[in-house]
């Protein structure tokens, strides 16, 4: 017999396993509607180009790992595919190879009797990254990103379109071509947002939240407003003033939490209410994969009525 209490237990909602591991800032992509890449597909590309370790003179190395606890190099549900891309990088400061150069000159002119040469400086330079290299430690440092075949997103774990940028790179190269371009709105974040302030709402299942930074155009003076009411006259002043609104707090359906940039980048993402009921015979990975699902959905929607609140994206776009 279960006792009242084990029964409590089994049936007490859980916190999802997915969240926790996914994006809590995202630089965000349009696909074209022919980029489907199937998870056979990724899965033989991106295996040709794993992350090795660096080599004694490799500066860094690139290649792709992992983007789950599970394992898997392509993680994929019903179209949604989760990929990552690591980079292990040499930490060697610049201000320790001129100083190992500069010792070293110093030694050597004294051993010659005149000081180096512009040819015979840059020779020891190249003498001093050899050694240093075959030393240096290495700093990893793991990219994930979301690619959504149904709704045309590509989505990267990231809070700057560097990161980013190096990702897609990684993808192109693996895959032949990889056509995701930054998504560009007929309303820039910036004006919009600054008429949702006015206007006290936003639009569609958006709604403000309580934190806001604004900053001068001119002089770059930044007013910050953390965990605060934005409806004061004191933001519409700022406004008719000329300030412009660099991020802005909002939230989608009470689903999800984020900040939106005038970059039309997104930090800070929390996901709501995530808790739901574990069925006993539920696998780590079925768990895995019904909270993933959950999340990439609640996600396109967001960047569907976030895309129509700024206007749509440039040049039409009948997906979203």
């Amino acid at each position: 017999m279960i006792s009242p209490e084990s029964a409590t237990q089994e049936q007490a909602p859980r916190k999802g396993l997915a969240g926790p591991c996914f994006f809590k800032n995202a630089v965000i992509f349009r696909l074209p509607p022919d980029c489907k890449p199937s998870s056979a597909e990724l899965e033989e590309k991106l295996s040709a180009r794993p992350l090795t370790e660096c080599g004694p003179l490799d500066t860094e190395r690139c290649g792709f790992v992992s983007a789950t606890p599970l394992g898997r190099l392509v993680h994929t549900v019903n179209g949604q595919h989760l990929i990552a891309v690591g980079v292990h990088k040499k930490i060697l400061p610049a201000s320790v190879v001129r100083a190992e150069t500069q010792k070293r000159a110093e030694v050597v002119a004294e051993e010659q009797g005149f000081p180096v040469g512009r040819k015979q400086l840059r020779e020891l330079k190249e003498q001093v990254l050899t050694k240093l290299l075959a030393k240096a430690l290495i700093k990893t440092q793991i990219t994930r990103a979301w690619i959504d075949t149904i709704n045309g997103w590509l989505v990267v774990e990231g809070s700057g379109s560097s990161r980013a940028e190096r990702l897609v790179s990684a993808l192109r190269e693996a895959l032949g071509s990889f056509a995701a371009t930054f998504v560009e709105t007929e309303t820039s974040p910036q004006h919009a947002m600054a008429s949702w302030l006015r206007a006290g709402e936003a639009p569609l299942r958006l709604t403000l939240d309580s934190d806001l930074e604004l900053q001068a155009i001119d002089s770059k003076a930044t007013v910050k407003y953390a965990r605060h009411a934005l409806d004061g006259e004191d933001i519409r002043k700022h406004l008719n003033e000329g300030k412009s609104v660099i991020r802005l707090g909002l939230t989608f359906a009470d689903r999800i939490a984020f900040v939106l940039t005038h970059k039309f980048e997104l930090k800070k993402i929390a996901f709501l209410n995530l808790e739901t009921e574990e069925a006993a015979s539920e696998s780590i990975e079925e768990r895995f994969d019904a909270d993933l699902l959950m999340m990439t959905a609640d996600f396109a929607q967001l960047l569907s009525d976030l895309t129509k609140a700024l206007g749509g994206v440039k040049g039409g776009d009948e997906r979203v």
